[in-house]
């Protein structure tokens, strides 16, 4: 048989392969690249949804490579041809970038077995949502006596240098400013309300995290004892043994999807629909709605329990009664300068 220099190239890389993960086919000629985000989120798919997933697929091999959205769309667009990924993980504006820039495959909803049963908001044709993500009010229970019941407690003058926020870099950040601004008449197209809300909180301010990592620092710290929060990076800190507690705010809790995508022309596409659809199941979403993740589930089939059920919502319909969702096609518009503005701006 005649080999051309490519295919003989092509059949040493996947031998190669082969060799390094037995696990493998020859038809796949590398490992499923799942490209998840870090730290607990990286640990919650090592511990639950990389086994599930494996039993799902005959073992087959997977690599976790976490890293920021922005990174995971730089790297796919870098080699279009031959992604090195093959499953991405997205918050709502970075998905909306990767859909317009045709870096994603449409989910084939009629062979998934779960897509249907998903919370209405989180059944996305470019990518499902397997999770929530949910932004409220953080506070230390030993320094702040009365729960804080709104966004607009974070003015008060009892706060004063007490109160951290985050940079609008993160979605947390920005989803915060868009619900400011809608209290003072703005909307995700204007955000100008927000700024000059801001203005009026500096006094307030003891730091400008440079992300919700950093932010969550300060709590372990004790520089900060009120902030915008995330539900589940909280709850670990709690876990932790730091004293802080959430609240959803009057106003809503803001809610944002991650939603999960086959990398187009990726090698793997069966094996990524089969990585997403484990990621959809109710067995799954079950066991990340537990202690230590708290991860938020979409899965109509998946009965509300825990800190989530008593914090949050006791079930799907009154989460959605509770939950804010914004419209981040709008928000994306004019999101980059906003965030040079606020960096530009909002220094203390």
């Amino acid at each position: 048989m005649d080999f051309d220099r490519r295919q003989l190239l092509k059949t040493a890389l996947a031998l190669g392969a082969m060799q390094a993960f037995p696990g493998l086919s020859f038809a796949q000629a590398r490992p499923l690249v799942f490209a998840t985000f870090t730290g607990s989120w990286e640990e919650a798919h090592k511990a639950v949804l990389v086994p599930a997933f494996k039993k799902m697929a005959g073992d087959a091999q997977i690599v976790l490579d976490p890293m920021l959205s922005v990174d995971q769309i730089a790297k796919v667009n870098a080699a279009k041809a031959n992604p090195p990924i093959d499953v991405m993980l997205h918050d709502p504006g970075p998905a909306l970038v990767a859909i317009g820039q045709d870096l994603v495959e449409p989910y084939p909803v009629d062979k998934s077995a779960y897509y249907k049963d998903l919370i209405s908001e989180a059944q996305v044709a470019t990518g499902p949502a397997p999770f929530f993500q949910v932004v409220g009010l953080t506070y230390n229970p030993e320094a702040v006596k009365t729960p804080p019941t709104s966004w607009a407690d974070l003015w008060n003058p009892e706060y004063k240098g007490r109160v951290g926020i985050t940079n609008m870099n993160s979605t947390l950040g920005t989803g915060f400013m868009v619900e400011i601004a809608k209290m003072h008449g703005g909307s995700e197209a204007n955000i100008d309300p927000a700024f000059a809300a801001i203005e009026k909180l500096k006094p307030n301010l003891a730091a400008v995290a440079a992300n919700p990592g950093a932010l969550a620092t300060l709590f372990q710290q004790g520089q900060i004892d009120i902030s915008p929060g995330n539900f589940n990076a909280i709850q670990i800190l709690k876990a932790k043994g730091v004293p802080v507690e959430f609240v959803a705010p009057k106003e809503g809790a803001i809610a944002f999807k991650t939603t999960i995508h086959i990398v187009k022309n990726s090698p793997n596409k069966e094996l990524a629909f089969k990585l997403i659809e484990a990621a959809l199941s109710p067995e799954v979403q079950a066991k990340l709605m537990d202690a230590p993740y708290l991860i938020v589930p979409t899965n109509t089939k998946v009965k509300m329990g825990g800190e989530i059920a008593k914090v949050l919502a006791k079930d799907t319909d009154e989460l959605k009664k509770k939950f804010v969702f914004q419209d981040w096609k709008k928000i994306n518009e004019n999101r980059s300068a906003w965030i040079e503005k606020f960096n530009r701006d909002i220094k203390i």
